[in-house]
């Protein structure tokens, strides 16, 4: 049987004002960043992910000199909670910005492509414990 994870990070003009999020400092906006998320290990998981793409686009806007008004991703992923076995995670990314909209969109490619979290995913991390 498949169970759905799906968190939501925000920052900027896409910030919940209504209490539901957890609001977090953000190096790259004045008001931080809100999540929305339950706290079980599938949801901060897809967390990793959402928070991870929406920093590397304001990284990546900064270095490029794209001004952002704000950015939401929402990630998804599933387990089959038989095995805990993911069954993969997606995301989708909102951008608010003056920015020609070709511009934006290859802002989000060339995230897709140097986020470090989704590509240390999907390269198969080994996970370990270590001794105690």
């Amino acid at each position: 049987m498949e169970e759905r994870f799906a968190v939501v990070a925000s920052a900027g003009s896409y910030l919940q004002e209504d209490g539901d999020d957890i609001r977090l400092p953000h190096r790259w906006t004045p008001r931080g960043v809100g999540v929305r998320s339950a706290f079980t290990g599938g949801h901060v998981l897809n967390l990793a992910v959402a928070a991870c793409v929406l920093n590397d686009l304001y990284r990546e806007a900064e270095a490029g000199g794209v001004e952002l008004r704000g950015v939401r991703v929402r990630a998804e992923g599933g387990f089959d909670t038989s095995r805990w076995k993911s069954t993969g995670i997606s995301y989708a990314v909102e951008v608010d910005s003056d920015a020609p909209q070709a511009l934006v969109t290859a802002l989000i490619a060339t995230v897709d492509e140097v986020a470090e979290i989704p590509r240390a995913l999907r390269q198969g991390a080994a996970v370990t414990r270590s001794p105690d």
